[in-house]
């Protein structure tokens, strides 16, 4: 009798966990998108109190290749296409269920004591500009550093930043490194330098120096067997709400 009980209160704790599973949404968002996002999953606990949404910040290069190595995510916003390329070559996404949501644009951004004049054309010397630092995400892999190298290689900066350009993780810790003074310049996205007190925006990056900024969203193949995910996937996609809490902080919607 008592190897029965114990049996029973194991399945009966095993139920009970895929229960609390079963009500979770684990998304994966690129850390650009950590106000906007957090707050739609707040708004969407109001209105599904019974869901519990549990968003993950990092950049979009470091949470692709977590999904890619076994980790619960159930939804996946990048903010680069390339990204989501990767995921799904790993068949790790489906393309019925990749959806290009926003757009965003990439910024020069200084400390709000530091007084900088940029031209951002190839004729302006923008290394004499300033005297200490640029910040932006690692180049060779993070969205927002890709984006800055494109940008600088086509207004012909590049060469002549050598030994100034620190790269990070993603594109918060860029905005931090400036907003802390470590850095006198940074090329971040308009909307992390919208979010912030301490610095201002000095000059926009040409849209035809880079890549199209474009935020695609994706179902895992995790979450494409979670209702609750695709509900909330359709939710931060499709609702008006949603779309205009992405629209205050500053991104576009993909038409």
């Amino acid at each position: 009798m008592r190897v029965i009980s114990q049996l029973s209160l194991l399945v009966a704790g095993t139920f009970t966990a895929l229960c609390v599973q079963a009500g979770e949404v684990k998304v994966y968002a690129a850390a650009s998108l950590t106000n906007a996002v957090t707050e739609i999953a707040t708004l969407y606990q109001k209105q599904y109190p019974k869901t519990k949404v549990v968003p993950v910040y990092a950049a979009s290069s470091t949470l692709a290749k977590q999904i890619v190595a076994g980790a619960p995510s159930d939804i996946f916003f990048s903010a680069d296409q390339d990204w989501m390329k990767y995921l799904l070559q790993k068949q790790q996404v489906s393309p019925q269920y990749i959806k290009p949501l926003l757009r965003n644009q990439i910024v020069l951004i200084s400390p709000k004591n530091l007084k900088i004049k940029v031209q951002t054309n190839s004729h302006f010397a923008f290394a004499q500009a300033f005297s200490g630092k640029l910040c932006t995400g690692q180049m060779e892999s993070v969205p927002v550093g890709k984006y800055a190298k494109q940008s600088l290689i086509k207004l012909n900066w590049l060469n002549s930043l050598q030994g100034r350009i620190v790269g990070t993780d993603d594109v918060r810790a860029a905005l931090t490194f400036v907003e802390r003074g470590e850095c006198d310049v940074g090329i971040v996205y308009k909307t992390d330098a919208l979010v912030s007190q301490k610095v201002k925006i000095i000059g926009v990056l040409p849209d035809n120096s880079h890549d199209a900024v474009i935020y695609p969203v994706a179902l895992t193949k995790v979450g494409e067997q979670n209702p609750e995910a695709q509900q909330f996937y359709r939710f931060m996609s499709h609702s008006v709400q949603a779309l205009a809490i992405f629209k205050h902080y500053g991104f576009s919607i993909n038409r």
